[in-house]
């Protein structure tokens, strides 16, 4: 589940970065017909956005996909334009001769139904936000319901339309890592390693599905946000950012904070003490960055996802994955902490399967498995040669 926020990226951890992917990415767009959900709903005009990396050979063997987080979009390596201030989110391992090398894969990554960034021009993706070709109006809440196995069968007819055989592996940090196990699970004979980057294992946990409950809760009592009848409208931007603000921190890990912030105040001549709108720092940064963020992020679709990962649940469908699966937990994340991947493991093998698992040592929590990836890329790279 992506429980990561851009704009933290943006904020605390872009001097980490690695040089980018070589080759400037462009931005594509599938479009399908209809699609019929898990529930049995039907979607017209589905469409999301994509981008690749590399070059599919003519066995369509070589492929391999990254699925996102939350609150990320299929922006996973390299540049639109050199002027961009960052390049994607794992530029760190996607790139020739990095573990994911794309001078021998086919990388693709696909954004998710109802992505969170719809105001965003290079995120493409069908939810509440769209509109509803029957009525000429936004979905709004009458968008169906969507879980991540809806949008990993639409990334499905993606890669199919590719020309996509076989995919070497399916890759992604915690709502991707959730989207990589469902592939595991629904096209097993297609899929030969699943790489499980700070992710529950083979279900949601109800601390999560609780904590799913909380991180949207600020929305729903913000009064523009009407029931999601907000098109045209004012927005719940104030519920969004504090929203936003909330899944930020608990994302995070109090050894961070106290590195980071200590009990710096936001202005040194504004003591707490002294009133009550005088902040320390760390609250000053988190409310910076949850409106920020929110500029990009519409209401109802962070509503929708978040809903969509709290339907992950594939405990009756191990047998049925026949990838290698490597755990990449990360040793101070709160929201899934590294024994659920032990769990997993131990589970997985137990019914026959192949496990590995390497942990992330770090002080930034479940960003970790974003901003320190690179801690895992020779682990990566050894097990994409396995």
């Amino acid at each position: 589940m992506r429980i990561i926020h851009i704009a933290a990226l943006a904020a605390f951890a872009w001097g980490s970065a690695t040089f980018a992917y070589d080759k400037p990415v462009e931005k594509k767009v599938f479009a399908m017909p209809a699609y019929t959900t898990v529930g049995g709903k039907t979607i017209k005009e589905v469409k999301v956005g994509y981008e690749t990396y590399g070059t599919l050979n003519a066995a369509g063997d070589n492929a391999v996909f990254i699925a996102h987080f939350y609150s990320g979009n299929s922006h996973a390596a390299g540049k639109y334009k050199e002027s961009d201030a960052a390049p994607g989110y794992w530029n760190g391992i996607i790139g020739p001769g990095k573990p994911i090398d794309t001078d021998k894969y086919f990388v693709i990554s696909a954004d998710t139904l109802s992505n969170l960034n719809t105001k965003d021009p290079n995120t493409t993706t069908t939810g509440p936000a769209s509109i509803n070709p029957d009525t000429g109006k936004h979905y709004g809440m009458s968008f169906p319901v969507v879980s991540m196995r809806d949008s990993v069968r639409v990334h499905k007819a993606l890669t199919d339309s590719l020309g996509v055989k076989k995919l070497k592996a399916v890759a992604g940090a915690s709502g991707g890592s959730i989207q990589a196990m469902e592939w595991g699970a629904l096209y097993g004979e297609q899929v030969e390693r699943v790489i499980h980057v700070i992710g529950p294992g083979f279900s949601i946990s109800p601390w999560v599905i609780g904590l799913l409950d909380v991180w949207v809760a600020p929305i729903k009592v913000d009064p523009k946000w009407n029931n999601g009848d907000y098109y045209g409208k004012d927005e719940p931007i104030d519920g969004i950012a504090q929203a936003l603000k909330i899944v930020t921190l608990t994302a995070g890990h109090w050894g961070w904070a106290e590195k980071a912030f200590g009990y710096k105040l936001a202005d040194d001549s504004k003591k707490p003490g002294d009133d009550r709108n005088n902040v320390f720092a760390i609250e000053d940064v988190l409310q910076k960055t949850g409106i920020a963020r929110a500029r990009t992020t519409d209401a109802n679709n962070k509503i929708y996802m978040a809903k969509a990962n709290q339907l992950f649940n594939v405990e009756g469908e191990i047998g049925k994955i026949k990838a290698k699966i490597l755990f990449v937990p990360a040793s101070s994340d709160l929201v899934f902490p590294p024994e659920m991947s032990q769990k997993a493991a131990a589970k997985f093998r137990a019914q026959g399967g192949s496990a590995e698992v390497f942990v992330l040592e770090g002080d930034r929590g479940h960003l970790d498995g974003v901003i320190g990836i690179g801690k895992a890329a020779e682990a990566i790279r050894a097990f994409m040669g396995k």
